[in-house]
């Protein structure tokens, strides 16, 4: 039987992106164990009502999850201390980085932090693609097993 690629959703102050994307992973990678994670409460309880399997806050949930995630997915913020307005630590954004887990970073232009290069696009068409690229990813990775 081929392994549930393991996906972590990690989001912030309202959890929007998070919950959305949790919403679309559901319905577009069924086969993937989505765990979500909310540097505050306000994000992991809008990613439970979205339907994640399993969800915890903070950054020990943070640092415990990124280690055993195939794939990481959130804003850009995740991987640079103290973005979304300081709620990513410094240990998160590490955790986040050194994790041997594919990233999908939403490329989302606040909080003082812009990437050159990418397209104004609304928010909504940036999360369609993210998990685009995740549903591949995990596809391929059930025909390798």
């Amino acid at each position: 039987m081929a392994k549930q690629p393991r996906i972590l959703i990690i989001d912030g102050q309202g959890g929007r992106i998070g919950s959305r994307l949790v919403t679309l992973l559901k319905e577009q990678c069924p086969h993937g164990v989505l765990t979500a994670v909310g540097t505050n409460s306000m994000a992991t309880a809008s990613m439970i009502k979205a339907g994640a399997e399993s969800a915890a806050t903070g950054e020990n949930a943070v640092v415990v999850n990124a280690r055993r995630a195939d794939v990481i997915v959130g804003p850009i913020g995740i991987v640079i201390a103290d973005a979304l307005l300081g709620e990513i630590t410094p240990a998160m954004a590490v955790a986040v980085g050194q994790s041997a887990a594919e990233k999908i970073l939403i490329p989302v232009n606040r909080c003082e932090n812009q990437v050159v290069g990418v397209e104004n696009l609304p928010v909504s068409d940036l999360l369609n693609r993210a998990v685009e690229m995740i549903r591949q990813l995990t596809e391929n990775t059930n025909s390798r097993d």
